[in-house]
């Protein structure tokens, strides 16, 4: 596990994973240890950066969102030296930033897989949004014109698991355990 954290600050973040708003006092009863200690080991994982934001996961349907969509796109950064793709880049984020769609973007990364070297993840209130949404994107100076998506249908009556830190935050304290039986 890349960067090393102490066992209790790892029962912190994981019992934060699984419920934002539970107070320090309710932290330090099901861990063990005084309420300063979780408020002390709470605050040092947020200036390290192991935690970046406390938010909730709304149910997007209910809020009338009918599509979530992941897109893949292609920077266009060959052939620029590293200059002017930097200011390439500036100009889109600076645009993207006024368009009436950025606040439909939930994330936007760079990465690789599939062809790709972008990744959006958007929801939208229903296909006509999703297309001017698709048309917007597609004028971006800094984006090839080939860009994927797949959506995914909101009031699908079939769900497998919806976005969630808690597998995770099993996964990260298996995962130390394993670490530690392995020394």
């Amino acid at each position: 596990m890349k960067g090393m954290i102490r066992d209790i600050e790892l029962k912190v973040l994981s019992h934060l994973m699984k419920n934002a708003r539970t107070s320090d006092r309710e932290l330090a009863k099901r861990i063990g240890v005084s309420q300063p200690t979780v408020s002390r080991i709470r605050s040092r994982l947020e200036k390290e950066g192991y935690i970046t934001g406390y938010t909730v996961l709304p149910n997007l349907r209910k809020l009338g969102y009918e599509i979530l969509a992941t897109t893949f796109v292609k920077f266009r950064e060959e052939g620029l030296n590293g200059e002017e793709a930097d200011k390439l880049r500036k100009r889109a984020e600076e645009r993207f930033m006024e368009e009436s769609f950025a606040p439909m973007v939930a994330m936007f990364e760079r990465g690789m897989g599939l062809g790709y070297s972008g990744m959006i993840v958007s929801y939208h209130e229903n296909y006509t949004s999703y297309s001017e949404f698709m048309r917007m994107l597609k004028q971006y100076p800094v984006l090839s014109p080939d860009i994927k998506s797949f959506l995914l249908d909101l009031n699908d009556k079939v769900h497998y698991r919806s976005l969630s830190f808690v597998p995770l935050s099993h996964h990260i304290l298996a995962l130390r355990k394993r670490t530690d039986q392995n020394k």
